[in-house]
């Protein structure tokens, strides 16, 4: 079954608990179709470069997931459709990695970054 890595943003006037639940809620979506969601990240409330929908902030989530195309197609959907999700960035990945993904990792344990020359 193909690998994707899901990246959405939702609209920042939503409670934590509320950004977590969509989470909860696309996976279950994904599992009705005939997918399944390997690993699922909440990354929190960050400010955006530009706004979006008059808003500057967002709740972040990440989902690695296992699925075939039309299941996948149908979240998307799903996600353009919902009021409180405002992006939604899908990739297709080879393999998905083991551990946490690199927005959740600390600046220290991140080995593959260069030192500044200053």
């Amino acid at each position: 079954m193909p690998h994707y890595e899901h990246v959405f943003i939702s609209r920042q006037d939503l409670s934590n608990t509320q950004a977590e639940n969509l989470i909860e809620h696309f996976g279950t979506v994904l599992g009705d179709n005939g997918g399944k969601v390997v690993d699922s990240e909440y990354w929190g409330v960050k400010t955006m470069a530009y706004k979006i929908n008059k808003n500057r902030k967002g709740h972040y989530a990440f989902l690695r997931t296992d699925a075939p195309a039309p299941a996948v197609q149908e979240m998307e959907r799903l996600m353009r459709l919902h009021d409180d999700v405002m992006r939604v960035l899908t990739i297709k990945v080879d393999d998905h990695a083991e551990g946490p993904s690199v927005q959740m990792q600390k600046r220290d344990e991140r080995a593959d970054r260069r030192p500044r020359d200053r």
